[in-house]
């Protein structure tokens, strides 16, 4: 019989993790560095097995191959473009250049850079997901490249030409479009969050960053996090968040000490801590018939995710 609600519970622990990130380290050595596609798919498939929702874990079907296959793949689309750049600069006269077409190059250069950071963004969200699953069902991401290019480019300009103030309706436009073409099998996640909540918000983090020494931000980035999933759908269920900025700040603070005064030894501790708060704090409010929800895998590479990671681009996982 289908619950009301389905929690979400985080069963990882720091000495687990922390023995996993030492064989990881030594097995990283011992191979020269080839094993680390392998050890970041190893650090997935343990924060998926150790997060549960209604009793059933979740699980990364990922592998480390693919990771390798994707980073060699980008590797080449990088060198290509280095290559590119310092080749075009030979054929215009190098140092002799004129400064404005120096200029004009590595323009050109950095843009393609940027329209590379759009698509590896874009295209690892399809890959995590496509290899993410609950009860047997694969996550699926169905954003268009031109179509998320459209909106990071419109976004971008016009939070650059209001000074900031365009960035909150651009943030709930990214995360329309994130959980709008996300898919659990054949259900569709919905996002109705209106901006209008997250731009007061905005303003009052404003007024209050230098009073608070640029603390409140923490509890913007809390009321953020309500707003966008207290406004995520899937078959007429909603998920429910209540992280609040003060434990947030408690835990950002006593996890640096944590790693601090472990010297670093701690670190595994830390992120079970964080993982196991965000995971405490969501909720998925409604019945929803699980069983009547079908699979629909999708093909995805992980060029994008090698390009992420060559640009040093950091992609959650989570809508």
């Amino acid at each position: 019989m289908d619950k009301k609600y389905a929690k979400l519970r985080y069963h990882g622990e720091g000495g687990s993790l922390f023995g996993l990130a030492i064989v990881n380290g030594l097995l990283t050595i011992i191979t020269l560095g080839i094993y680390s596609f392998w050890a970041k798919n190893k650090i997935r498939e343990f924060h998926y097995s150790h997060t549960e929702m209604d009793g059933d874990r979740f699980a990364y079907h990922g592998t480390g191959s693919e990771l390798l296959v994707g980073a060699l793949k980008a590797g080449a689309i990088i060198f290509v473009l280095v290559l590119g750049l310092g080749l075009t600069l030979n054929m215009v006269g190098g140092q002799q250049a004129s400064p404005l077409v120096q200029v004009g190059v590595t323009v050109a250069f950095y843009g393609v850079i940027a329209l590379l950071s759009i698509f590896a963004v874009n295209s690892t969200r399809r890959y995590r997901l496509s290899r993410s699953s609950w009860r047997g069902v694969r996550f699926s991401y169905h954003g268009k490249f031109g179509e998320y290019f459209g909106l990071i480019l419109g976004g971008g300009l016009l939070s650059i030409i209001t000074l900031g103030f365009y960035s909150p309706v651009f943030e709930n436009k990214r995360r329309a479009f994130f959980v709008n073409n996300a898919r659990f099998g054949n259900e569709p996640f919905i996002y109705k969050g209106e901006a209008a909540p997250l731009f007061k918000e905005y303003l009052k983090t404003l007024l209050l960053l230098i009073p608070t020494l640029g603390l409140y931000s923490v509890w913007y980035a809390a009321f953020k996090h309500r707003h966008f999933w207290n406004h995520t759908e899937m078959r007429g269920a909603r998920f429910k968040s209540s992280v609040a900025g003060k434990d947030l700040l408690v835990l950002a603070l006593t996890n640096a000490l944590l790693v601090i005064f472990t010297l670093g030894i701690g670190t595994p501790w830390a992120i079970c801590r964080m993982h196991r708060y965000w995971c405490d704090n969501i909720l998925l409010v409604g019945t929803v018939d699980w069983a009547s929800i079908q699979q629909q895998a999708q093909v995805a590479s992980a060029t994008g995710e090698g390009l992420a990671e060559g640009l040093d681009i950091d992609v959650g996982i989570g809508m």
